[in-house]
């Protein structure tokens, strides 16, 4: 074999073996992560922020009573961290519990009609403030709205990996809240979880984690390639164009 046909082969050989060592995890990271056993999630706890729904309803409030189409009244949380009401104004929620809001709106109302119960006003919040995000080779990838329950082989599992996906190399990456701290990721070995039943990376997401699902070797290799070759087609196909009769 000459020269000239062993640099392809050696390219390649390359490319395969620099794609496998980029992936950055450290096994001691998922550490970081908490077990589904371990979380006491309770909307109690729950932080407002924008662009959160709240339901308030207060059946003995008539502009809180709701309509035939809905029980109560329902408001997005607006950018400055309030939500309004016609009789009482402003009310500012963000960084609150429902809890505290509901003892805010309360203690408004209160001055204008007769509430009794320990509880007269219920308040529900709709969550649409906290993310976490999946991307790489997912049929269903992007921003998916957090619960506070969500795990690994449920969120990736609706995500849906496609035939291109590295399912023994998916990455979940928790960045750092601090400025300059490395982020925290481990490797998570997805087939062995669905085929073994092996739970031990089955952990608990948190807002705005990241799960990476990366192509194989040879998946990326051949969308390198097509990447490249791409305009290259493009050009030839317009060019017989222009030249057919």
């Amino acid at each position: 074999m000459t020269n000239r046909k062993i640099v392809p082969f050696v390219i390649v050989f390359a490319s395969i073996i620099f794609i496998a060592g980029c992936f950055s995890s450290n096994p001691e990271d998922i550490q970081a992560f908490l077990n589904p056993s371990q979380a006491d999630v309770s909307m109690d706890n729950y932080i407002l922020h924008p662009p959160d729904e709240v339901r308030v309803i207060a059946s003995n409030i008539p502009e809180l009573g709701g309509s035939s189409y809905e029980v109560g009244q329902t408001q997005v949380v607006r950018p400055d961290g309030k939500i309004s009401f016609e009789n009482v104004g402003e009310i500012h929620v963000a960084g609150k519990t429902p809890k505290q809001v509901a003892e805010i709106i309360s203690d408004r109302f209160i001055a204008l009609y007769k509430l009794n119960g320990d509880y007269p006003v219920d308040v529900r919040v709709v969550n649409r403030s906290k993310l976490y995000y999946v991307v790489g080779m997912v049929e269903r990838p992007g921003a998916q709205v957090f619960s506070g329950r969500e795990t690994t082989l449920s969120a990736i599992s609706r995500a849906i990996p496609n035939n291109l996906a590295w399912k023994e190399r998916i990455q979940i990456i928790r960045p750092s809240p601090v400025p300059g701290e490395p982020s925290k990721i481990f490797a998570l070995n997805f087939k062995n979880m669905v085929e073994q039943g092996n739970m031990e990376q089955n952990v608990l997401l948190q807002d705005g984690d990241l799960i990476y699902v990366p192509p194989t070797i040879f998946a990326s290799l051949g969308l390198t390639a097509a990447e490249i070759l791409s305009p290259v087609l493009q050009g030839a196909s317009a060019a017989a164009a222009v030249a057919a009769p």
